[in-house]
């Protein structure tokens, strides 16, 4: 903990291209990696997708109805059940539109979404009871189950050419936040803020009662506490928030997945707490960012103190949405060996290319970033951008042990407001960042750089050469 003497001010924010060398005295010498991309293939040779017996199990065969919500959902439920008693299979959803409320997967499971198959799933609250263990943005507590949902279960797969549809707009999910704005403008305390102080008083998760009245709302895809996960193929619209949503689990593959859901906190894909993950030929089109890697938020992040590390990203195309790669913020188990390679980002409204956010809350650690071959559009904001200042900012007494080691190697940007935007504070610097042949062309401000570390070799802003 940080004494009060220590607790860090909001620094003036500088402008200009120029602060860089004003603000870092003496930076160190630029030592060029010879293979940087060796630890991701170390990580890929462990990542296995689960394989399946082949067996099928038709929900057709246990009673499903294109115009029947609940004999639909039975179905999926008997069909999943079965198909875990035999030891494993594909449970076939066929072409067609099927309604259903939630779906729990179990060990051995893998939900085919067939070609010309789309599950819609219901908008009624009540359809995913009872309550779940779950995290709402980096806190457990018991809440309304994700649209598909399983528990320490190993070997479970989502795959298919088919689309899954949360159906959620601004009259159902979405409208959510409005209804808790209301509450917090009347007087009455909002449920992020009593679950917030129910995990600063280390209260049971069991007794982390959200669900109904709480209005916090649910993910879309979410394996909690599972290892041998596949999510491939489908295509995800609709969701209530966060698309695809893996926390403390392992062994994760996500590919080939298109995620098209412009709501509030409509994160693409957000591994928390997870270790050795893959994310590779994805298309983003998100309300929010289109890959979050999170750790946990505060308290209850360091409580549970499991990092999100190892995780691939490959071959992703992220088009619009509040960042391309973000980390954070709740980052408060740490973050560590991220390695993202030929990704192509930028879309009428992408903000950023590559993010880190944290605070003075949060405490954790980021660190070992490695962002290459990238191809960059045009964003709104920074090509990077690595903030010590969201949120809440500067007020608490958790400074992260470490935000830094960042890499960013043929990198090519073809429009952005700033080419960096890296803010630490004077207690804590963000040391590390490392730039090699990397073009950031039409550039209005230049960089913004405030107790940053920065080597750059090889490096252009608007044509000229740029040493920081």
């Amino acid at each position: 903990m940080i004494e009060p003497a220590l607790r860090p001010t909001r620094r003036t924010i500088l402008q200009g291209a120029a602060v860089g060398a004003a603000a870092i005295a003496a930076p160190a010498a630029f030592t060029a990696t010879v293979d940087d991309w060796a630890p991701a293939e170390r990580i890929l040779a462990r990542i296995r997708a689960p394989r399946f017996p082949a067996r099928q199990f038709d929900i057709r065969h246990y009673g499903a109805d294109p115009h029947d919500l609940k004999r639909t959902s039975a179905a999926i439920r008997a069909a999943i059940a079965a198909c875990a008693a035999s030891g494993g299979g594909r449970v076939e959803i066929p072409a067609g539109v099927w309604p259903t409320a939630g779906i729990r997967l179990k060990s051995g499971v893998e939900l085919h979404v067939a070609k010309g198959a789309t599950l819609r799933f219901s908008t009624d609250p009540a359809d995913y009871l009872p309550m779940v263990l779950t995290r709402f943005e980096g806190v457990e507590c018991m809440n309304y189950a994700p649209l598909i949902y399983a528990y320490e279960a190993h070997d479970i797969a989502v795959t298919g050419a088919g689309t899954l549809d949360g159906q959620a707009d601004w009259h159902n999910w979405w409208n959510w936040i409005s209804r808790s704005d209301k509450a917090i403008a009347s007087g009455r305390q909002g449920a992020e803020q009593r679950l917030a102080q129910m995990a600063q008083a280390n209260t049971p998760v069991e007794r982390r009662a959200m669900g109904p009245g709480a209005y916090l709302r649910p993910s879309f895809i979410q394996p909690y506490r599972c290892r041998n996960v596949l999510i491939e193929g489908i295509t995800v619209t609709g969701s209530p928030m966060w698309q695809l949503h893996p926390v403390l689990s392992t062994n994760v593959t996500i590919r080939g997945v298109t995620m098209h859901s412009l709501g509030p906190n409509n994160d693409g894909c957000d591994p928390e707490s997870c270790r050795d993950v893959l994310v590779e030929r994805c298309d983003f089109t998100t309300g929010d960012d289109c890959i979050a890697i999170k750790s946990g938020r505060n308290f209850d992040g360091r409580r549970v103190n499991v990092p999100s590390e190892n995780i691939v990203i490959r071959n992703c195309r992220m088009r619009d949405g509040h960042g391309g790669v973000t980390i954070g913020s709740e980052a408060s188990g740490g973050v560590r060996n991220v390695y993202v390679r030929d990704c192509h980002m930028g879309g009428t409204d992408l903000i950023r290319a590559l993010r880190l956010k944290t605070n003075s809350y949060r405490g954790g650690y980021i660190e070992n970033i490695l962002f290459r071959d990238v191809q960059v559009d045009r964003v709104r904001e920074g090509v990077l951008e690595i903030s010590l200042l969201y949120g809440e900012g500067t007020g608490g007494h958790y400074l992260p042990r470490r935000v830094g080691g960042v890499t960013m190697r043929n990198v090519r940007s073809g429009g952005s407001l700033y080419a960096l935007d890296v803010q630490g504070y004077a207690d804590l610097p963000i040391d590390s960042i490392r730039l090699e042949n990397c073009a950031f062309e039409h550039v209005k401000k230049g960089n913004r750089l405030v107790h940053a570390d920065v080597t750059a070799r090889n490096v252009t802003i608007n044509g000229k050469h740029w040493q920081p």
